[in-house]
Formats: structure tokens, sequence, C-alpha cells
């Protein structure tokens, strides 16, 4: 092993060495320099030392070399200048792939000479003889000679950068990076084998990354920069596996994903998760459809393409209980070993009653709640009304069910009346009459009424006195209400109110003996338009108002509980504002405390020190007095 006083002789011996043609020795040479303990402080020189030394390793294919060199140069460059060990090892993958592409269009060029060689022959001779002998093709024996070893050195150039990188925080963009061209290594010369050791080795590293928490320089998942970069590796790693059609892996590839995005509980980004869209047009690519059964086939065309809003339910009937009985185990390659479809039953069971109700409102403008209950015979109404009150807050079908006419209307031009009776009915009991009233909950849809369909809700004096208050009263309870004008010719019905509603906006109330109109500023706030309320409500009936009242109270009463609760979570908010101001100024003054003992010890150990150099001299002083005196 030859030593050398600086860097700089080896790289000159090796430089040496080379222009002589033993390359082999001059590799040697800046491996004994790379591996000394000599030469633990990064400079410059080592660098270029780094840069000979890889170029020798991809000239001579030596990896193991490389590897050896690069944990060595990893170790020196760790802690002070972590892009040179970056740029070294762009530098020898760039050198890796350059000279594998040079080696596949070199045997394209030699095949491409044999073949216009001689014009009047086919195939040389030779040619001929070697592939009776070998049963190899000319391309084949060139890929082996040419091709395949530096394809070999590659693939074990990417191996060992990402050995190298593994647990290196600073350097987790190179790995994601080295991952990826390692993916497309894979995906461009459809290298399947080679593709399932990288998903095994990326795997792995993420296993020991969480077994060993305590390494110094370990990447943090949870930091949102090395979280997106890990998820980016297996989104492409998921890409490529599709790509190479390895379904087993693409799985496994999908388990990373889940497991990295439970492991720090965070939601992915919306770019990474496909739409409905890009599901069908990805399943229409791979021709599904044409893999399942007939039974399932009939069923998608039925809910997807045909209009029989008659036929439709006794044509899926029979269909949903024969799809109910597919299923069963599969095979052992298969990541799921169990698909049972009666599980889908239910879903398609609440699509065909959407597909119903919407093909009915394109043929009808209003039908009979008992004529639409025999359209969907699988299904209560009470389930066919949830479904159609979440059908018309995602604007899939507009309609109103009209308990009081016993029927369904269908159309975008909806009357407020409509609206307020649009909705599941409840009774509410009157205590003093002992008489059922039904009231009715509000259903509105804030997009519809700020786009100005509903009308302008203005001079409803001819509406029925009960549909108006009704109206009213549940716009109170929804809490949406800040301004309209009630109109009340009944003295004590609109004293009471009057009172209430300004009790529920919280202003001020006035009084009054005769009739007044009183303005209870409710203003109903859409995004762009408001709603002025102007009714005329007269002979209102005892029971009406007794039990109206009742709702109104509990509303108030409600309204007074969210005040009470908003209180007490401010007075929370403020309690733990305060003590944690008091817990800083206990901290403040504990570390002033702190830092007066530490000065008050520092003055101490000075004086001591000048004490103790005081006897000291003291002391020198009288033994030379003690020497002179002898003498």
């Amino acid at each position: 092993m030859a030593t050398f006083a600086k860097p700089e002789n080896a790289l000159k011996r090796a430089e040496e060495l080379i222009n002589v043609g033993q390359k082999q020795a001059a590799l040697q040479a800046l491996h004994d320099l790379i591996t000394s303990k000599r030469y633990r402080a990064w400079q410059k020189t080592l660098e270029r030392i780094m840069f000979k030394y890889v170029e020798l390793c991809v000239d001579m294919r030596k990896g193991r070399y490389a590897k050896d060199g690069l944990i060595q140069y990893r170790i020196v460059c760790q802690q002070v200048n972590v892009s040179s060990l970056e740029e070294v090892i762009k530098y020898f993958m760039q050198l890796a792939t350059e000279r594998a592409e040079q080696a596949k269009n070199q045997a394209e060029a030699l095949e491409d000479a044999l073949d216009v060689e001689d014009l009047e022959a086919d195939k040389r001779p030779e040619d001929l003889m070697l592939s009776y002998v070998s049963g190899e093709k000319g391309k084949d024996r060139s890929d082996r000679e040419l091709v395949t070893p530096w394809f070999k050195f590659l693939w074990e150039t990417y191996r060992t950068v990402l050995e190298i990188l593994r647990n290196n925080s600073k350097l987790e963009a190179l790995y994601a990076m080295t991952a990826h061209r390692a993916f497309q290594f894979c995906k461009q010369y459809k290298r399947t084998t080679e593709f399932r050791r990288l998903c095994e080795i990326i795997r792995n590293h993420l296993a020991n990354l969480n077994k060993y928490r305590d390494q110094r320089d370990r990447p943090d998942l949870t930091a949102p920069e090395s979280l997106q970069l890990y998820l980016d590796t297996r989104m492409d790693q998921l890409k490529i596996a599709t790509d190479l059609e390895l379904w087993q892996e693409a799985f496994r590839s999908v388990e990373d994903i889940h497991g990295l995005m439970s492991m720090v509980k965070k939601q992915p980004k919306p770019s990474l998760m496909l739409s409905r869209e890009a599901l069908l047009s990805e399943l229409y690519s791979r021709g599904v459809m044409t893999c399942v059964s007939q039974d399932l086939k009939d069923l998608y065309n039925l809910l997807e393409h045909e209009i029989l809003p008659l036929d439709l339910s006794s044509k899926v009937q029979p269909l949903l209980s024969r799809v109910s009985k597919l299923g069963g185990k599969l095979a052992a390659a298969s990541s799921v070993p169990e698909v049972q479809l009666s599980l889908y039953i239910p879903y398609l069971e609440n699509l065909t009653a959407l597909r119903v109700l919407q093909q009915v409102s394109k043929v009808y403008n209003s039908i009979k709640i008992e004529t639409l209950s025999k359209m969907i015979p699988f299904m209560d109404f009470s389930a066919v009304e949830k479904i159609s009150v979440n059908a018309v807050k995602y604007k899939f079908v507009a309609m109103v069910i009209d308990h009081q006419a016993g029927a369904v209307k269908f159309g975008d031009e909806l009357t407020a009346v409509e609206l307020g009776l649009a909705c599941e009915q409840h009774v509410v009991e009157n205590g003093a009459g002992k008489r059922g009233l039904r009231m009715t909950h509000l259903v509105v849809d804030w997009a519809t009424l700020a786009s100005g369909k509903l009308g302008n809700m203005r001079g409803c004096g001819q509406w029925d006195y009960r549909v108006a208050f009704e109206a009213s009263e549940k716009l109170v309870t929804l809490g949406n209400l800040k301004g309209s004008r009630v109109l009340v010719k009944d003295k004590a019905f609109g004293l009471r109110i009057d009172k209430l509603a300004c009790e529920l906006c919280g202003s001020e109330w006035v009084g009054g003996d005769l009739v007044v109109g009183r303005r209870l500023s409710w203003v109903i706030m859409c995004q762009r338009r408001y709603a002025e309320l102007t009714w005329d409500m007269g002979g209102c009936m005892s029971m009406l108002v007794a039990s109206s009242f009742e709702i109104l109270l509990d509303n108030a009463s409600n309204m007074q509980v969210l005040a009470r609760k908003s209180i007490i979570e401010k007075r929370k908010e403020e309690h733990e504002r305060q003590m944690l101001e008091r817990e800083r100024e206990e901290e403040s003054k504990r570390l002033k405390q702190q830092k007066t003992t530490e000065e008050a010890e520092q003055r101490r150990l000075a004086e001591e020190y000048t004490r103790r150099e005081e006897q000291r001299i003291r002391r020198e002083i009288e033994e030379r007095e003690r020497l002179k005196l002898r003498h």
C-alpha cells in the first residue's frame, strides 16, 4: 500500500499510471488513499480525486470499488460539505448511464453494418455456422457481449446510490431522483425482475427507517417536504407497475402509499386522488366490460344508457337478485382472497332509485306519491324521501314532495309556497287544545335562492295565513333570519311575535296599543340578493298562536344556550391566556434569578482566584526573603 504525504501526489500518480495503461494500479492507488484514515478532513482535492476515482470505476466496471469509495467519502463530507457528495454521485450515475447508452448504440450500429455488408447474401457464412452451433441470433449475441454487461453495471450503480443515500436527510431529493431514474430504466427496457427487486429495496429502506428512529441524520417523515418526496416516489412506482402490468406489485405499492398516509395521518393532496371520470376512462381503456358477467353488463346498460322511467326498477330488480349471488374465493396469487358482490346491492338500489327520480323528472311535471312508490318497489318511500333530499341538495334533480297534496312535483321553477311544503312533516302537539298541527320543515337551497329562481316573495297577503306563518317559523328555526317586515293585524298575537322576535334578534322591543306594523329586522343573507317577506296575517287561531309561540320560544332558549356556551368558551380562552402569561412571567423570573445566581457564582470564583494568586505571590516573596537570609 503506497502512502502519500499529500492527496495531490496520489492524484498525480494515478494520472501517470493511466497514461501508461495501468488503470488497475491507478484505481488501487486512489482506493488506498480514499479508505485511509489519514485523510478524514474534507478538502477540494479530495473531490477531484473522487471524480477521477468514479471515472476509473465506470471504465473498468468496478461496482464494488465505487461503493466502498462513496461510503468513505460520505463519512468525510457528511457534516462539512454534503453538496460535494451529491455532485460526485450525480457524476457517477451520469457516466454509467452514458456508457450503457453508448454500448446499446454500438450494438445497434454493429447489427446494421452486418446487414448491409453484402447486398447479395442475407448473412455471412460464418454467421450462419455460428447461429446453427449456438442457436443465437446476431442481435442476441451482440446484446450479450456488449449491452448486457453495461446494463448490469448501471443497475448496480442505482442500487449502490440508493444504499448510500437511504438514511441521509440532507440528500432526500437525490434519493428520490435516483429512484425515479431507476424506475424509468426498468420501464424503458422492460426489466420486470429488476423492478420487483427495486420495489423491495425501497420498501426495506422505509421499514428500517421506522425501525431505527434514533439514527443520526435520518429523514423526518413528519416534515411535509420529506413526506411529499416519499409519496411521489411511491406514486411513480405505482405508475410504472401498471405500465409493466405487474398488478401484484401495483397493489403492494398502493399498500405502501396507504401506510405512509396512515403513518403521519395527513390528508393527501387532491391532485393525487383519482376522479370518477379518470377511473371510468381507465376501466374503458382496459376493456373491463368484456371480462364481466352478462348480468353485470345488462345492469350497467340499464342504469347508464337506457331511459325507462316506468319499467327500470322491474328490470333491475331480478338482475340485482342474481348479482347478489355472484362472488367467491379468488386465486391464491390475487391480493384480495374473496369477493362477495352482495355487499354492493344496497348501493346499487340507491343508484336505481336516483335514476328513476332523474328519468321521471324529465317526463312528468308532477306524479302521485303512491305511483312513485310503486315504481320503486324494493325500497320504502321514507328511504326514497331521504335519497331525494340529498339529490336536491347536490342539484342532481329538482323536486318537491307535497304531503298535503300527496304528490311529487318536478322542475326548476318552484314557488315559495311549494318550497315551504317540501319536506318531511312532523306533528307538534298543542298542550291547550290537544290537537295536532302538522308543521313543515322548510328545506331551502340557498344557492337557488341567491340565483333568484324562487321569484319575488312580496305581496303574500293572499296566502293562507297558516302556510305563511309556517314558512316564517321555519325560517326562524333555520337561524338565517335578519330582516323582513311582518305586518300583524291581531294585537295580542302581534305583540307576542314582535317581542319574541326582538329577543331573538337582540334588539329593543317597544310595545304598541293599536294595529302596528312592526319592523323586525330579519334579513335572509344570501350570496347575491335579499328576499323580503311581507305577510298580512289576520284572524290567527289560538291553537296556531300557542303552538307556534312555543316553537319560537324553544328556538329562543336554544339561542340562549348557544350564547351561554359561547361565553363559557370565551372565559375558558381568557383563563388559558392568563395562565399562559403567568407561566411566561414565572419563567422569565426564574431565568433572571438563574442569571443572577450565575453572575454571583462567577464573581465568587473571580474573587477566589484573585485571593489565591495573592497568596501565591506572597509565598513566593517570603520564600525569596528566606533564601536571601540563608546566603
